[in-house]
């Protein structure tokens, strides 16, 4: 790989970063939120010196080679300028990072994550507002299910908004995915929809209906009552509640 080639992949390697980081909330498919800046920077730093190597090195051509001796080879024969041949395929994730969208990861992922999501303790839970339906997370909705003694749920309505996860048995999951750093720690945490036909796997609703008390312990169910199709949130692996209808 020639030097000028080598400064063409350092500048798309930055931009594709600049893209996903900058420029569109792609980066979020694999990292969670706070790390943005890092990338931003990242990607600036490697426009930058892709940048100063070609004001230094010439580019697209290269400067001519020094009288008696050949291009970088410090007058011994040998050149240095060259990368190995293999660098070339590291333009296929700099360019994947500009023209290529990957998916967030989805139904694949959640429904291989057996057995319940570990749950810190909640002593006290703040009363549920006066409206109806009731916005929840899928978070907040499992550990109330599983730990409110007070049982605040029942005879409640409740909205709640994930992917559709299909079921072993042909039932299906509203489903999330969290991570602490990257794509590659993540978790699910899944409710069970009854009463509802399921929707095509990884596609996002939002399910109304109510608790579902009875399941296994480890498992949360809601009986629906109403499930609509909704866009994919720009961050999908943040535990969000819906958002209120107009």
């Amino acid at each position: 790989m020639r030097r000028n080639v080598q400064v063409l992949l350092l500048v798309l390697s930055g931009a594709g970063l600049l893209h996903i980081s900058l420029l569109t909330d792609v980066c979020l498919r694999f990292v969670k939120e706070g790390l943005r800046p890092a990338l931003v920077l990242s990607g600036a730093a490697l426009v930058l010196l892709g940048l100063v190597a070609a004001a230094r090195d010439g580019f697209p051509y290269g400067r001519r080679p020094p009288a008696g001796g050949r291009d970088g080879d410090g007058g011994h024969g040998h050149g240095h300028a060259r990368g190995p041949g293999i660098a070339w395929l590291l333009f296929f994730p700099a360019l994947s990072l500009l023209f290529f969208t990957p998916p967030a990861l989805g139904a694949y992922t959640a429904a291989r994550e057996t057995g319940a999501p570990a749950e810190e303790p909640v002593r006290h839970f703040a009363p549920l507002p006066a409206e109806s339906p009731v916005r929840l997370t899928l978070t907040e909705f499992r550990l109330r299910a599983r730990q409110d003694r007070s049982r605040s749920l029942e005879d409640r309505t409740v909205a709640l908004m994930g992917f559709v996860t299909p079921a072993r048995d042909g039932g299906w999951f509203l489903s999330r995915l969290l991570i602490s750093c990257c794509a590659a720690d993540s978790r699910a945490v899944k409710i069970r929809v009854r009463g509802a036909v399921p929707p095509a796997a990884d596609s996002w609703v939002r399910v109304t209906g109510r608790w579902h008390p009875g399941e296994a312990p480890e498992e949360v169910a809601v009986d629906a009552e109403m499930v609509r199709p909704v866009p994919e949130p720009a961050n999908p692996y943040r535990d969000s509640a819906p958002p209120p209808t107009s």
